[in-house]
């Protein structure tokens, strides 16, 4: 199903045109949301701290949370205290709850595990996103929250909104849902103080480029105390994120000759039938995958870790941009 639709939003699948009149419907009512509270029909709240949006325009993974373990390292390195907020998707908690190192991806997501095992930073889930920045300011030491996802989320008030795109994928077709890949039109880019390309070679006129930097192989479980299998050995890869094959190529630029390359779907629940019959082979995985097989993981399952990296222009300016807004909220 998945790679039926890849085909319809990342090709030109004649389908589209089917869905066409849908994608004008999803486009009048997401015009009409927005419409309202830029007209003050629905109030956006207004948080006592500044918030970072981290989100994009397109359906799927596009680097979003390598982008937030950024900007939290980051903004520790200038004397901030971030703090992080998430819908938390495919955690079984509709209610806001804090995020710890115990948490587990059933209760708050495989994301929010990963950010706060990474970083160790406080961070809340729920599905009301400013219920969730409360609940995060009562119990944290917070000047500054940063909204994983949730570009479309007006009814929170942002003072930065940074757009993280695929530099490979692009915008697909061009079409909203239900044709295309596009939450909304291209020209949100415009607004949006900051524009990302995950995978780009350079800093365009407009956009900054984003590169996922490969900081070795981890066990996936945190007890095993073994050797990274080497360049020479084919291994297994495994990934169940919005793009797999960015991964699959990233460990073959590394120098690893992939024995077998299985796609699971983004945020898959894993257990340990998925890997009957691989358990006994070298397998390496994403650090969002590796998650989520903690528990029953084998002595030869690694992950992938990466940071993201980015030119000095961009911090440079992101800085600026911080503090212009930090001085706003204290005057």
């Amino acid at each position: 199903m998945e790679a039926w639709v890849n085909r319809i939003w990342y090709g030109r699948h004649w389908v589209r045109w089917l869905l066409w009149p849908l994608s004008w419907l999803f486009a009048l009512i997401s015009g009409l949301r927005r419409l309202a509270f830029r007209l003050g029909i629905k109030t956006q709240v207004k948080l006592p701290v500044p918030v970072i949006i981290v989100g994009n325009i397109t359906v799927g993974g596009s680097g979003k949370t390598p982008m937030v373990i950024y900007l939290v390292e980051w903004l520790r390195r200038q004397g901030y205290r971030p703090g992080v907020i998430s819908r938390g998707y495919g955690s079984q908690q509709r209610h806001s709850r804090l995020v710890s190192a115990t948490s587990t991806p059933a209760d708050v997501g495989d994301e929010p595990c990963m950010i706060v095992r990474r970083t160790g930073v406080p961070m809340a889930v729920g599905a009301d996103r400013i219920a969730s920045a409360h609940l995060l300011l009562q119990s944290a030491i917070v000047d500054i929250i940063i909204s994983d996802d949730g570009l479309q989320h007006y009814r929170l008030a942002r003072d930065i909104e940074l757009v993280v795109l695929d530099a490979n994928r692009g915008l697909g077709n061009g079409m909203l849902l239900p044709a295309g890949p596009l939450r909304e039109g291209a020209w949100r880019l415009e607004t949006a103080d900051f524009v990302l390309c995950n995978g780009a070679l350079a800093d365009s006129t407009a956009h900054f480029a984003m590169t996922l930097q490969p900081a070795g192989l981890k066990p996936v479980a945190s007890d095993i105390d073994q050797v990274p299998p080497t360049t020479a050995q084919p291994v297994v890869a495994l990934a169940g994120i919005g793009n797999p094959q960015r991964f699959f190529e990233t460990l073959q630029r590394q120098g690893y000759s992939l024995s077998q390359a299985i796609v699971f779907a983004d945020h898959h629940p894993y257990n340990i039938e998925d890997f009957t019959q691989v358990a006994s082979q070298p397998i390496v995985m994403t650090e969002k995958d590796a998650i989520k097989c903690r528990t029953f993981a084998g002595a030869q399952w690694w992950y992938l870790a990466v940071d993201a990296v980015f030119s000095a222009t961009f911090e440079v300016q992101l800085l600026e941009c911080v503090r212009s807004v930090m001085s706003n909220k204290h005057d």
